[in-house]
């Protein structure tokens, strides 16, 4: 195979070491960062009469100092994280350096990887005191080489020694994490998959409810697929009201189900509905280039549902947070008289109180297009595809 490389053998790999050791040495510098930016907003009591004002946020565990709630966003568009993810990414860093001290010295010296080091730090934030430094003296000699076993192993017995009345909370908890969850987002040739964890109770209820379904289909089908069409008639309910929520495009016949990435006709929507016994409404889709106006403060109902289907998610840069669970924001602040669709957007309720009781402002670039800007006067653009530059 013929190369265009100007390097030998030798400085392709000198050049690699030095790349490497330059990123590692960044990202022990964006740790130490987070914890320089926690101490420049320290968090404060909370005045009772003005709850809606900003929060103290405790990002790490007991005794660690506190952070100011809307420091949080701004530092975690700097790193390229979301305000969510910047928060776990800070009070890992907070955490490290308050109450790990010997896993921090070795993190700053390149000893121990960061990502490992944040491991640690996610796992001993629930912890005493006195139990996250059993975990640290314990862990820190041999965080290097020490699998997520043996951390997860040392942070239980920690947790046993110095808190057994949490270590049975914990207990009772794990029963708190049982979900069935949808992946609408995955949906591929119109079949969804499906995940959960259930009780044991539950789940052998569950098997023979489906089971005995399932006998009664087209024995010509496979088990599998008579399983799945038994779970689905689990759900049939025929007082109950489906709306689905879709998309048309010009001089297309096929349409776009909401939140589900898949397109198809609305025969087969129908279908779907009908065979798990349900009464399907179909409403029509707005038009979302109409600029629908109302003398109110408070939009009126087509005119939040034509912001939910312009605008999925949250408009704050980096936010995923679904539209439908959002509030519908005023772009500008309220002009008199007048509510206008174009001066609407939807921002999570986080995400509205940083805007409304901060300096972070945005305006409206186009359709859905927007420019935010930040106490500091950094600028993101926000384009349909969420991403920002």
């Amino acid at each position: 195979m013929e190369t265009t490389s100007t390097l030998t053998r030798e400085q392709v790999l000198n050049v690699a070491r030095a790349r490497h050791a330059a990123a590692m040495e960044a990202e022990v510098d964006k740790l130490q960062l987070a914890v320089d930016w926690a101490e420049l907003h320290p968090g404060f009591p909370v005045d009772a009469t003005r709850p809606w004002e900003e929060r103290d946020v405790e990002v790490a565990g007991d005794g660690a100092p506190t952070v100011a709630e809307f420091c949080i966003a701004e530092f975690a568009l700097a790193v390229g994280l979301s305000s969510d993810a910047g928060r776990v990414f800070i009070g890992d860093a907070v955490e490290l350096c308050h109450r790990l001290p010997c896993t921090w010295a070795r993190v700053l010296a390149g000893e121990v990887l960061v990502w490992k080091a944040r491991k640690v730090a996610q796992q001993t934030r629930s912890l005493p005191a006195d139990a996250a430094g059993f975990v640290d003296r314990a862990l820190a000699p041999v965080l290097h080489r020490c699998s997520f076993a043996q951390i997860e192993r040392t942070v239980e017995a920690a947790r046993a020694e110095y808190d057994p009345a949490a270590a049975e909370e914990r207990r009772v908890a794990a029963a708190e994490q049982r979900h069935l969850t949808f992946y609408w987002r995955n949906v591929v040739d119109g079949q969804v998959p499906v995940a959960g964890v259930l009780d044991l109770a539950d789940a052998v209820a569950l098997d023979d409810a489906i089971t005995a379904k399932a006998a009664a289909q087209d024995p010509a089908l496979p088990l599998d697929v008579r399983r799945s069409i038994a779970a689905g008639m689990l759900a049939g309910d025929p007082r109950r009201e489906v709306v689905i929520h879709t998309h048309t495009r010009p001089e297309q016949s096929m349409v776009e189900v909401e939140h589900t990435r898949t397109v198809v006709t609305p025969d087969q929507i129908k279908h779907w509905c009908q065979q798990a016994g349900t009464r399907v409404t179909v409403r029509p889709v707005l038009d979302l280039n109409d600029n629908l106006s109302t003398d109110s403060y408070t939009p009126t109902p087509r005119q939040q549902e034509q912001v939910t289907l312009t605008f999925p998610t949250c408009v704050f840069p980096n936010c995923s947070r679904p539209s439908r669970t959002a509030d519908t924001d005023h772009i500008t602040e309220y002009p008199t008289g007048r509510t206008e669709t174009v001066n609407l957007a939807p921002l999570c309720r986080g995400h509205h109180r940083l805007k409304t009781h901060t300096a972070w402002t945005y305006h409206r670039m186009g359709p859905t297009t927007f420019v935010w800007t930040s106490p500091h006067g950094q600028t993101y653009l926000v384009d349909t595809d969420r991403h920002i530059r």
